[in-house]
């Protein structure tokens, strides 16, 4: 594995849950985790943007929450582009040295492979930014009676891919069944334009993520560790397990 100076979470995320206490999910306990491990930055979203019904106000949180933090702590804000005005957030997102931003069709309630998507995505690859989709928060076993937003599923991945020649994915929290599926379903121009993080694919002894290694490509997979939803040390493990 790769010296820990050079090591960054590209799926970190901060800031409450809505079905169930998370411990502490606050930029300096982060910040520890991080020290702890020996991880130098991270893409940071907020989780309550999630859902908020009007995402600009999480951005506000986010931003103002990891300013002392710059140095580190990236904000990758988040975009809804069914609701007015998320333009704004873009060129906000551009404004703030964000390298990405997410968005969430499944909860914020656009289709995927809808026009609000294609506009973002052409939006985003105007601006140089990644677009981050997450396909999933928690497993569906644990999840609460009231958290009902579907996961993401392959198709939507790869109609989004699709929607602009132009756009870059990062695709965080999918199993190797999905990657697979995209992947796969994809051609090698779209295939290339897309990476993973490694927080939800099982590393020994089911050897996923050394399996997908061989099949997808190394240089396709970047660590993630879906703090603080997850054990981050669990993400750093199947990487040094997978040398």
């Amino acid at each position: 594995m790769s010296d820990g100076k050079s090591l960054t979470d590209h799926n970190a995320l901060i800031g409450p849950f809505p079905f169930r206490r998370l411990p502490e999910p606050t930029p300096q306990r982060l910040l520890t985790e991080m020290d702890r491990l020996g991880i130098a930055a991270a893409w940071v979203g907020h989780l309550p943007s999630v859902f908020y019904r009007d995402a600009a106000a999480g951005n506000d949180e986010l931003l103002a929450a990891l300013e002392p933090h710059r140095k580190r702590l990236v904000p990758v804000p988040a975009v809804n582009p069914a609701y007015p005005g998320w333009e704004r957030e873009v060129a906000r997102a551009v404004a703030a040295g964000a390298p990405a931003v997410r968005s969430y069709p499944a909860h914020f309630g656009f289709d995927p492979a809808g026009p609000a998507m294609a506009a973002l995505c052409a939006a985003c690859a105007e601006a140089g930014l990644e677009l981050v989709l997450t396909v999933r928060f928690e497993d569906g076993r644990q999840r609460h009676a009231l958290d009902i937003a579907p996961d993401l599923i392959g198709a939507a991945v790869r109609a989004t891919v699709r929607a602009d020649s132009r756009v870059r994915l990062l695709v965080t929290a999918a199993d190797r069944a999905f990657v697979e599926e995209v992947h796969f379903g994809s051609t090698p121009e779209e295939a290339a334009r897309i990476r993973w993080d490694v927080s939800w694919i099982w590393g020994p002894p089911e050897d996923h993520l050394a399996h997908l290694f061989r099949t997808v490509g190394r240089e396709r997979f970047v660590l993630g560790t879906h703090f603080p939803l997850r054990l981050p040390e669990a993400a750093l493990t199947k990487l040094e397990l997978t040398q």
